[in-house]
């Protein structure tokens, strides 16, 4: 608690909240743009961080600011960000969709992630890559990363990961999204299918609202229902991979062994789908809420952006994009058929 007083109140934190701030709104305002809106507020905010790099004299007495941003701001928006799951409607959606998500999310998971170590991908960014491609693309990576204990050492090298996971899903995710839209007239898919269709296969909810709405509005809350579903899994899928983290890591390479790998912010994330659902706060209060955990969550990858190293990601890119984009061919061929074949 100390250490976080001292943060808030030294100088180089509110220089980089400043920074990451504009970017974030920024990017938020971007993201209502026609085609901007396929690429989604985090990313756009995590692009505008990159930019800043190239005003060295700006950034560099920030950066231990920006570590806090990243690490914590992350945490407090991904917890806000559970106000946008309304339970009831989830529960509403019925037990094809929630089996089609929690079907989906680990085969994904699974999938991606031993696709990307058999072409040679490391652990780390491996599973990175893997939960952002299965669940709900940056959140996912952002909320996923912390389970991912290293060494002080190896953090750089963490949020390296973190950029590069993130990369590659925003651009799966636009790449597919353009994709399935072209592909609407040759699928003959009810309003229905296609929505469970968008929302079962594609990376952010950015996309599945992007290609929902191709559909009409029956497709649109489809694919928003059916996105949600899978989001609602990031919570346990933390959990899991950090046992599973902890498990398989050798005790010199991760502090994770110390204690049970509990992402106890996603207790807050549960909490506050639990309040958006029971408490009446009223839409507008739940929009407002929701867009201040895009503005955190914005922040976040804001200062992320501003961290990471080009030459490295430029080296390390290519395997994971192409297994990232295997699974994703598989995921979209499987979603399809089972949209047509139960809904």
């Amino acid at each position: 608690m100390l250490e976080i007083r001292t943060t808030l109140a030294s100088r180089p934190f509110w220089g980089a909240a400043v920074l990451t701030l504009v970017c974030a709104v920024i990017g938020s305002e971007l993201a209502q743009l026609p085609y901007l809106n396929l690429v989604g507020a985090l990313v756009i905010a995590l692009l505008l961080g990159m930019v800043l790099q190239v005003q060295p004299k700006l950034v560099t007495p920030n950066l231990a600011g920006v570590g806090f941003i990243s690490n914590k701001f992350l945490r407090l928006g991904i917890i806000l960000l559970g106000f946008k799951l309304n339970l009831i409607q989830l529960a509403s959606a019925g037990v094809k969709t929630i089996t089609l998500a929690i079907v989906v999310v680990t085969g994904m998971v699974l999938l991606t992630y031993n696709l990307s170590r058999k072409v040679g991908v490391d652990k780390d960014l491996a599973i990175l890559t893997a939960t952002g491609t299965s669940i709900c693309g940056a959140a996912a990576v952002m909320g996923v990363s912390p389970q991912i204990k290293v060494p002080a050492e190896k953090a750089a090298q963490q949020r390296e990961n973190e950029v590069l996971a993130v990369a590659i899903v925003a651009i799966l995710g636009t790449v597919f999204t353009l994709v399935e839209i072209g592909l609407k007239p040759l699928l003959h898919l009810t309003a229905v299918q296609f929505g469970v269709m968008t929302g079962g296969s594609l990376h952010e909810i950015a996309h599945a609202v992007a290609a929902g709405s191709a559909g009409g509005p029956v497709s649109l809350d489809t694919a928003i229902i059916t996105k949600l579903s899978r989001v609602l899994l990031l919570a346990p899928a933390a959990v899991i991979i950090g046992l599973w983290y902890q498990k398989t890591t050798p005790k010199a390479d991760t502090t994770a062994n110390a204690k049970l790998p509990i992402p106890w912010f996603m207790a807050g994330f549960i909490l506050t789908s639990l309040i958006g659902t029971f408490v009446p706060l009223g839409s507008a209060v739940i929009a407002g809420l929701v867009k201040l955990a895009y503005i955190f969550l914005g922040m976040a990858m804001a200062a992320l952006g501003m961290s990471v190293n080009f030459k490295v990601i430029a080296h390390r890119g290519g395997r994971p994009f192409l297994a990232a984009t295997l699974s994703s061919v598989v995921l979209m061929t499987c979603v399809t058929i089972a949209s047509k074949l139960f809904f």
